[in-house]
C-alpha cells in the first residue's frame, strides 16, 4: 500500500474534531493499545533490557539477537508495570536485528519500536511464523508516538538496515513497516537510500497473519478503534500519574472541611481519570474540556445539595458558600484531568488540544481559585469561630 493512500486511510477512519485531527499526537501522547504493530522484549540473556545510546546504528559486527512468540511471566510483570507507568523509561528492547523462530533468507522482516509493550505485541501475534525483526531506536516509545518525534523515521530505518547488515542477512528487499508509523516514515526515500521497499501493515498486529496471505490489508486492518477497553488499559498510567495530587488535595480538603470535603476531591479527580475515559464517546461536546466540566458538575452537584440541604442548623449563607464552593473546585478539576486526557486518544490534534488550552485552562483556573479562597474562608471562619 503506498504511504499517500496510508496517511489517507488514518484520516479517513478517524472522527475529526478539527482540520488538524490528521496528526493524531496531543500534547502527551501517553500512547495506547491500539497503536501496535509491534510490541515487548524476550528478556533471555540476548535480550538484556538496556538504555539505548544514540550511536548504537553505527556499531559493527552486529550480532542478530533471538526472541520466541512466547510471553514469559516476566514479561508480562513488566507489561503491567508498563501500564502503570512505573520505570516509564525503563521498557526498553535493544535495537538490532531479532531472529523470531527459525528465519530464512527469504522470511519476512518487520520493523518495531524498542518499546516493550509494542514489540511484545508484534512477537506473540507472529506465533508459528519465522520471521526477522529490525527494532529501531525510538528511545522506548511507541510506534505511534515516536513516528511523531522523529524517532521512528526514514533516517533511523536507513542507518538500522545498514548498521545490521540486513542486505546479508535477507534475499528480499521489503520491510514491512506498521501503518502508524506512515508518519514518520518515507518510502519513497527509505528505498532510495537503502534499496528496500517500505510495505506498510495493518495496524493491529493481530492482523499480521491473515495481511502476510497476499500482503493486502483489509479496509478493516486500516482502521484504527478507541473502544471500551482500549480506553480502559490507559486508566492505571492516569492513575499513578496523579496519585500525589490526589493526596495532596485529599488531606487539604480533609483538614478544611472534614470527611465530606475530602470525598468530594477523591470525587472530583476520579471522575476526571477514571470516569471520564468510560464514558468519552457518550458525553455530549466535541471539547474534552467541556466533556470535563459536564461530568465534574454532575458529579459536584449531590455535595453541593447536601451541603445546602444536609447541614442542618448551620446559617444559610455557610450552607450556600460551601454548595457553591463545591460547584466551584470540582467541575475545573474534572475538566483539567479531561483535558489531559486528549494525549492518550487516536483522535486528537496538537491545534485542537492548544485551542482549548487557551479556550478553558484560564477558567479552570479561575473557577477553582476562587472555590479554593472560598473554602479557606469558611473554615477559616468555623475555626475561630466566626460562624
Amino acid at each position: 500500500m503506498k504511504q499517500e493512500e496510508v496517511k489517507k486511510t488514518i484520516r479517513d477512519v478517524m472522527p475529526a474534531r478539527d482540520e488538524s485531527s490528521y496528526s493524531s499526537l496531543s500534547a502527551s501522547c501517553a500512547g495506547n493499545r491500539i497503536e501496535v504493530i509491534s510490541g515487548s522484549i524476550g528478556y533471555g540473556d540476548e535480550e538484556i533490557k538496556s538504555k539505548p545510546e544514540s550511536s548504537t546504528c553505527h556499531g559493527t559486527n552486529p550480532v542478530i539477537k533471538s526472541t520466541s512468540s512466547d510471553i514469559t511471566f516476566a514479561n508480562r510483570w513488566d507489561h503491567f508495570l508498563a501500564r502503570l507507568g512505573v520505570k516509564r523509561n525503563e521498557h526498553l528492547i535493544v535495537p538490532g536485528l531479532h531472529a523470531l523462530g527459525k528465519p530464512a533468507k527469504d522470511s519476512p522482516v518487520f520493523a518495531s519500536a524498542n518499546y516493550t509493550l509494542s514489540f511484545d505485541a508484534l512477537r506473540s501475534a507472529l506465533a508459528g511464523i519465522d520471521a526477522y525483526i529490525l527494532v529501531l531506536d525510538t528511545r522506548g516509545i511507541n510506534v505511534w508516538c515516536a513516528a511523531g518525534k522523529g524517532t521512528f523515521g526514514t533516517d533511523e530505518i536507513v542507518c538500522r538496515i545498514e548498521a545490521v547488515k540486513l542486505h546479508d542477512v535477507v534475499s528480499h528487499r521489503t520491510l514491512i513497516v506498521p501503518q502508524l508509523g506512515a508518519t514518520g516514515v518515507s518510502a519513497r526515500e527509505v528505498g532510495a537510500r537503502s534499496g528496500f521497499k517500505v510495505e506498510f501493515g495493518p495496524v493491529r498486529a493481530e492482523d499480521l497473519p491473515e495481511y502476510l496471505k497476499n500482503h493486502h490489508a483489509a479496509e478493516e486492518m486500516r482502521r484504527v478503534h478507541f473502544t471500551l477497553p482500549d480506553r480502559i488499559v490507559l486508566i492505571p498510567v492516569e492513575l499513578n500519574n496523579f496519585l500525589i495530587p490526589l493526596l495532596v488535595a485529599s488531606i487539604f480538603m480533609l483538614l478544611a472541611g472534614g470527611y465530606t470535603a475530602a470525598a468530594a476531591a477523591i470525587t472530583a479527580i476520579l471522575s476526571g481519570l477514571v470516569l471520564f475515559p468510560i464514558l468519552l464517546p457518550w458525553i455530549p461536546t466535541t471539547d474534552f474540556s467541556t466533556k470535563g466540566f459536564i461530568v465534574g458538575g454532575l458529579m459536584a452537584l449531590p455535595f453541593a445539595l447536601n451541603a445546602f440541604y444536609g447541614m442542618i442548623g448551620e446559617a444559610l449563607w455557610l450552607r450556600s458558600g460551601w454548595a457553591l464552593a463545591y460547584m466551584l473546585t470540582m467541575p475545573p478539576v474534572t475538566a483539567f484531568l479531561a483535558l489531559n486526557f486528549t494525549g492518550s486518544t487516536t483522535f486528537t490534534s496538537v491545534i485542537g488540544v492548544r485551542r482549548e488550552i487557551f479556550r478553558y485552562v484560564p477558567k479552570m483556573a479561575w473557577m477553582s481559585g476562587i472555590g479554593i479562597i472560598l473554602i479557606i474562608v469558611l473554615s477559616s471562619m468555623k475555626i475561630f469561630g466566626g460562624m
